[in-house]
């Protein structure tokens, strides 16, 4: 299958992504990852990317796409692939439809994962990550410290980071509902969305995930 993931920021899409793509047994293919795997093994289009990073730019569309592309066309993408963080404007997700067309493809399924944006906001202003070591990360209501403000783990002091407060996370739904939340529309005319609620546990979300997209594919 061949899978697009949207969803506002804090719906759990890296966690979902992962699971589903296991299942499925496809590649996850997340923005963050190809930035990375472009600027470590130094690649020109991660070279590019990295210019503009360093000058506090944003890398164009065509860079993200050129990146997509190359890792779609990997012998492990084949049979399929699921795409998180990517389309992320209409812009992209056009030149996915003529990229994928251009090789005969299309998308199976763009799986939407619905959140009440008060949800959002609770779960992403709520977490709170240790100074000692980042991989410790805790919630303020969903799993809080025994002792406020410092890590079960290590003994770290536990803080808020910058894009975990309030006023960011609201800005970036602002940024969510103009630049991503059009591409649903746009492929709900195709009739490719399947929409899931995120709410409850993760191994729940999952089921309900992998249900509608069976359903989907049947």
């Amino acid at each position: 299958m061949r899978i697009v993931l949207v969803g506002p920021p804090g719906a759990g899409k890296g966690t979902q992504a992962a699971y589903l793509a296991k299942n499925l047994a496809i590649p996850h293919i997340s923005t963050g990852d190809l930035f990375r795997a472009n600027i470590s093994q130094g690649t020109p289009l991660g070279q590019k990317a990295q210019e503009y990073m360093r000058a506090g730019q944003l890398v164009p569309d065509e860079v993200t796409i050129g990146m997509a592309k190359d890792r779609m066309s990997q012998p492990d993408a084949a049979d399929g692939f699921l795409l998180d963080g990517f389309p992320r404007n209409l812009a992209q997700a056009e030149a996915l439809d003529a990229a994928l067309k251009g090789d005969g493809l299309k998308l199976d399924a763009v799986l939407d994962l619905e959140v009440p944006e008060d949800e959002v906001v609770k779960r992403i202003a709520g977490r709170r990550m240790c100074r000692k070591d980042s991989s410790h990360i805790f919630h303020a209501i969903y799993n809080p410290p025994k002792t406020e403000g410092v890590c079960d783990t290590c003994g770290g002091e536990l803080y808020q980071r910058e894009d975990d407060r309030e006023e960011t996370v609201r800005k970036r739904l602002e940024v969510y509902h103009t630049e991503t939340e059009p591409i649903i529309d746009y492929y709900k005319a195709q009739g490719l969305v399947v929409t899931i609620s995120a709410l409850g546990k993760v191994a729940e979300v999952t089921e309900r995930a992998m249900a509608a997209l069976e359903r989907e594919a049947a």
